[in-house]
């Protein structure tokens, strides 16, 4: 007789082959010896009434029985290549009874300037504030240049770490002050590198200032601008980053410099729309090439019609093979790093610019070797962590992996076994579901996942691929709505030529978290958690109502 939670230990997963979550119950009683022969009693303050608190706690002079230590349920990523997530009950059950105070507080005013000013006896002159801003220590500069909202002290900075050129009246910038290095490259004068790169992202920071120090085209480099998306008040533009960290090149969609979005407030719907548009389109049309497939256009924007004709072909085509094509690039990676943060220690948090952009490439099928002649190593591809474990659990189980999840999702229920909130379902249409994974690696962790089995965009026909789009909108939307600033979002996605036919299309949305930055539980796959994903869930969907109200 088949056990099956044997089967899910065995396959490290939480999705057992009937279709339900596993996981299980730390509820910790030991003993401690106590090896310790000195006592070090300290005065540690006093109380109120004047009694005094010392650390006589620190020293028990016996072992330690501990019988009721916090409960703690332990719960195995679905993707058992994902790790395992560990939540306190006394953490989680304190948050189970209001979910709505599931998020992050907004970030209050701040203006040094003001603060200076208040504290004197007279306003200071602005040429003495000036110059007292030309003395503060770096790390100062740069927890103003993330955090203040004074748009003149912001100005004030502006002018400490790099050179403006003015029009002929003198009186407004218009744009920097360039030199040559050694390679000949035209560069900005540029004389606190950290300073300004912090600046430029911060909101608060005049609309002049921003166009001249970043947005408009070519003030950051000579990346060539080779795709565009433009409707009504929706502009993007896409780069190619030739010398990138990602092998081949890679292509970055990027609000243009005539609709800048720092904030997920001033996000829109075209916004993805257009971003997205532009990955479909790059992703397409490189596939054609490859199968010799001519486009339906010629140096101009593919209509969602057009796209959707030439996406049909490369399905025809790759049909024909049977997932054993010779595509040189046969994966597509596409991510999303939203948010900026710079510490005063000089240490970047986030995503290299707030302003809002998606990145996307694609992976070859192989490479080669280190004195090798011919391409044998498959190039590495998250999507592929997946199928492998995937083919894993169809292999042991008898079962499609992806069959048993959404039923786990859809019969959900609570760990707590508490008679509230039991869904993990945020939003749901024909073709695509936003969800709270049982086991969430980032703290709020949601996903996004394609009903149909459909393993990649290739895969997606029109209206699923807008579904897709309309999805990652309103889960930004709702996070943004929280008070999460900073965001990565991953697509997990099968090869093109893959012949799988069970694989989803899956995209995780992972915010930071102020107090749980990621340290060495995080670096083992332990994700430490302190509420319910259900009451998560919940939170959620008090701001999809809010979103789509707007």
């Amino acid at each position: 007789m088949r056990n099956d939670n044997k089967l899910t230990e065995d396959l490290r997963t939480c999705v057992s082959p009937d279709g339900h979550f596993v996981y299980s119950i730390h509820m910790p009683d030991f003993h401690v010896e106590n090896f310790r022969e000195n006592d070090n009693i300290r005065f540690l303050g006093t109380f109120p009434d004047g009694s005094i608190h010392t650390n006589h706690a620190n020293f028990p002079p016996d072992a330690i029985d501990e019988h009721k230590a916090d409960t703690i349920f332990e719960i195995p990523n679905p993707f058992g290549f994902r790790g395992t997530t560990y939540i306190t009950k006394r953490w989680a059950d304190e948050n189970a009874s209001h979910p709505e105070k599931i998020l992050l507080s907004k970030l209050s005013d701040v203006s040094f300037s003001r603060a200076v000013n208040q504290w004197s006896a007279e306003n200071i002159s602005e040429k003495s504030l000036a110059d007292f801003f030309k003395v503060l220590p770096e790390s100062v500069l740069l927890c103003l240049a993330v955090t203040s909202t004074d748009p003149d002290e912001l100005v004030r900075l502006a002018h400490l770490c790099c050179e403006f050129i003015y029009t002929k009246q003198g009186n407004q910038p218009c744009g920097l002050l360039f030199k040559k290095d050694k390679n000949g490259r035209a560069v900005p004068v540029i004389h606190k590198k950290a300073l300004f790169e912090t600046l430029v992202n911060n909101d608060y920071l005049p609309e002049i200032y921003k166009q001249i120090m970043v947005l408009r085209p070519g003030v950051q480099g000579d990346s060539e601008i080779v795709g565009e998306w433009q409707s009504g008040e929706s502009h993007v533009f896409e780069y190619l980053r030739r010398n990138s960290y990602i092998p081949w090149g890679h292509y970055a969609a990027n609000m243009a410099d005539d609709q800048p979005r720092y904030r997920l407030a001033d996000l829109k719907m075209a916004d993805i729309f257009g971003m997205r548009h532009l990955y479909y389109q790059r992703t397409f049309s490189r596939l054609a090439e490859m199968l010799t497939i001519k486009p339906p256009f010629s140096k101009k924007q593919m209509s969602p019609d057009q796209l959707e004709m030439l996406r049909k072909k490369i399905v025809q085509n790759l049909s024909q093979y049977n997932g054993k094509t010779e595509l040189k690039f046969n994966c597509t990676l596409w991510g999303w790093n939203y948010g900026f943060d710079f510490s005063p220690t000089k240490y970047r948090l986030h995503a290299s610019h707030q302003q809002v952009h998606q990145q996307y490439a694609l992976i070859p099928a192989k490479v080669r070797t280190a004195g090798a002649s011919e391409d044998t190593f498959q190039s590495f591809a998250c999507g592929d962590l997946i199928a492998e474990f995937t083919s894993e659990f169809r292999e042991k189980t008898g079962k499609d992996f992806f069959e048993c999840y959404l039923h786990a999702i859809r019969k959900n229920r609570r760990m707590d076994q508490k008679n509230l909130e039991n869904s993990l379902i945020i939003y749901e249409d024909a073709y695509v579901m936003i969800f709270v994974p049982k086991a969430q690696t980032s703290q709020w962790e949601i996903q996004l996942m394609v009903l149909p089995p459909v393993g990649n965009v290739v895969e997606a026909h029109t209206d699923i691929r807008q579904s897709l789009d309309k999805g990652m909108y309103l889960t930004m939307k709702i996070l943004g709505a929280m008070g999460a600033r900073m965001i990565s979002v991953i697509e997990y996605a099968k090869r093109l030529d893959s012949s799988d036919k069970h694989q989803r299309l899956l995209y995780a949305f992972l915010p930071k978290i102020p107090y749980s930055p990621g340290a060495f539980s995080e670096a083992q796959l332990r994700w430490i958690n302190g509420h319910y994903p259900e009451d998560f869930a919940a939170c959620c969907r008090m701001y999809l109502e809010k979103t789509l109200k707007t």
